[in-house]
């Protein structure tokens, strides 16, 4: 203890500034892995300890992130509003085009093209498209409407925000298979040469979002899963 009677779990519960994490978000995250990594360290008697102003080491760690609660929430609640939008509209798109098959259907309403291989890709991709932008946007309403608890900071928001990213780009990569698809039943008489082209061109979205987004999933990832700090300990 020091001259404040603070033990080492009262010292873990103070906010240290870094820079090593994006986001206050995952700042949030490292700062409770930390605290718990100590907590799991010391024996049971230091948590209930309090200092020389009456405070309990987890009363410290509040006081001292009140701060970087309000900044990771408002950081995930960005996040989530700027995705819930980008989902919707793939929603929106998936579901009316499966009901606007391409080729068009016959007089008893069944499609023209029901039983070739491009057909088949579509109607596959574009459902695929549909499950997972609605899990997506599923996740990204949880996160809105979480209760931004701090242990909510250690795995539950991290585990929505990574579910959600990959069931949108999933999503995103999805639709652009059905739409090559589509591209292929449209022009595979007249005008085949443009099919490769154009097929090419609608994975520049799925490459973009790869591109920019996925540094940001790894980190989130890494640093939801890996391996915690000094489990292997016990008792100090």
């Amino acid at each position: 203890q020091d001259k404040s009677l603070n033990n080492i779990l009262h010292l873990a519960g103070r906010l240290v500034p870094s820079s090593e994490v994006a986001g206050a978000a995952l700042q949030m995250q490292r700062e409770m892995q930390w605290f718990k990594a100590v907590e799991n360290l010391v024996r049971p008697s230091f948590q209930e300890m309090h200092n020389a102003s009456n405070k309990t080491p987890r009363e410290v760690f509040t006081e001292t992130h009140k701060e970087l609660v309000k900044e990771g929430e408002k950081w995930m609640k960005d996040t989530a509003q700027s995705c819930t939008v980008v989902v919707s509209l793939i929603i929106t798109v998936v579901f009316a085009a499966a009901f606007t098959v391409p080729g068009g259907n016959n007089n008893e309403g069944i499609p023209n093209f029901l039983h070739d291989v491009p057909f088949i890709v579509f109607i596959t991709s574009d459902a695929l498209a549909l499950f997972s932008s609605a899990t997506s946007l599923l996740m990204f309403l949880g996160i809105l409407t979480s209760r931004y608890a701090e242990e909510d900071f250690l795995v539950s928001l991290p585990r929505k925000l990574i579910i959600g990213l990959l069931s949108m780009f999933f999503s995103i990569a999805a639709m652009m298979v059905a739409f090559g698809a589509t591209i292929y039943i449209a022009l595979s008489q007249p005008w085949k040469w443009v099919i490769i082209p154009i097929s090419l061109l609608a994975f520049i979205p799925v490459t973009l979002f790869a591109l920019l987004q996925f540094p940001l999933l790894v980190e989130i990832f890494l640093s939801t899963y890996r391996p915690s700090l000094c489990r292997s300990f016990k008792y100090v």
